[in-house]
C-alpha cells in the first residue's frame, strides 16, 4: 500500500469518526428532548437510528484492523488508529445510553411528573451534549489541554446527578404517586452520567494520541503508566 493511500485512508477514518460523533451527539439531544416533551415519535427515531451508529462503529473497527494488517503502522500512525478504535467504542456505548433514554420515553404512561426535576435533567442533558461536541473538536485538533479541561467538566455532571437524586428521592418520600416516574428520572440521570464518563474516556484517548501516555483522568491517582 502506498503511503499516500494510507494517509487518505487515515483521513477517511478521522472523518468517519467525527461523523459518528455528531450522530451520537444528536441522539443524546433528541432522546432527552423526547423524554421531557413526551414525544414518542422522536424517541422512536433515536431507537431506529441506533443501527446506523452501530454500523459506523463496525466499519471503523474493520477498516482499522485492515490498515494495521496491511500497513503495519508504528508510532503516531498506530496511536491514531488505536485511538479511533477505542474512542468509537465509547461513542457506540453513548449511543446505547441515548437509546435507553428514548425507551424510557416510550414507557411513559401519564404518570405524575416532577417538573422541577425535569428542568434539571434538561440542563444536565444540554451540558452533557456540550461535552460531547467539545470532545469531538478536541479530537480533531488533537488538543491535549482541551481534552483535560473537558474531562474536568464531568465533575459538574456528577453534581447534576446528585442534585437530581436528592430532589427526586425527597419528592418520592413525600408523594408516593411519583415513585414510578421518579425511578425513571433516576435512570435517565444515570444514563446521562454514564455518557459523561464515556466522554472522559475519549479525553484519555486524545491525551494518549497527543503524548503517547495512557493517563487516567478524573482520578485522585491520575496515574500514568
Amino acid at each position: 500500500m502506498l503511503r499516500t493511500q494510507f494517509e487518505e485512508d487515515l483521513l477517511n477514518l478521522h472523518n468517519q469518526f467525527y461523523e459518528m460523533g455528531m450522530s451520537v451527539s444528536s441522539a443524546v439531544h433528541k432522546s432527552v428532548r423526547s423524554y421531557i416533551e413526551h414525544d414518542k415519535h422522536l424517541a422512536q427515531e433515536v431507537i431506529d437510528n441506533d443501527n446506523e451508529i452501530n454500523n459506523m462503529e463496525v466499519k471503523l473497527e474493520k477498516k482499522s484492523f485492515e490498515m494495521i494488517a496491511l500497513q503495519q503502522p508504528v508510532t503516531t500512525d498506530l496511536r491514531t488508529i488505536i485511538t479511533i478504535m477505542k474512542a468509537s467504542s465509547d461513542l457506540e456505548r453513548m449511543g446505547d445510553h441515548a437509546v435507553s433514554v428514548a425507551k424510557s420515553t416510550i414507557r411513559l404512561k401519564g404518570m405524575p411528573r416532577i417538573l422541577e426535576v425535569e428542568q434539571v435533567i434538561s440542563e444536565m442533558s444540554d451540558y452533557v451534549k456540550k461535552m460531547v461536541d467539545n470532545v469531538l473538536i478536541a479530537y480533531v485538533k488533537t488538543d491535549e489541554k482541551d481534552a483535560r479541561m473537558i474531562a474536568k467538566m464531568d465533575e459538574r455532571v456528577n453534581e447534576y446527578f446528585k442534585k437530581i437524586y436528592k430532589m427526586t428521592t425527597d419528592t418520592m418520600e413525600q408523594q408516593s404517586d411519583t415513585i414510578i416516574s421518579g425511578t425513571d428520572y433516576l435512570n435517565v440521570a444515570s444514563y446521562l452520567e454514564r455518557i459523561g464518563d464515556y466522554v472522559t474516556n475519549i479525553c484519555e484517548w486524545i491525551v494518549y494520541l497527543a503524548s503517547g501516555k495512557i493517563t487516567e483522568l478524573n482520578s485522585n491517582r491520575d496515574e500514568q503508566f
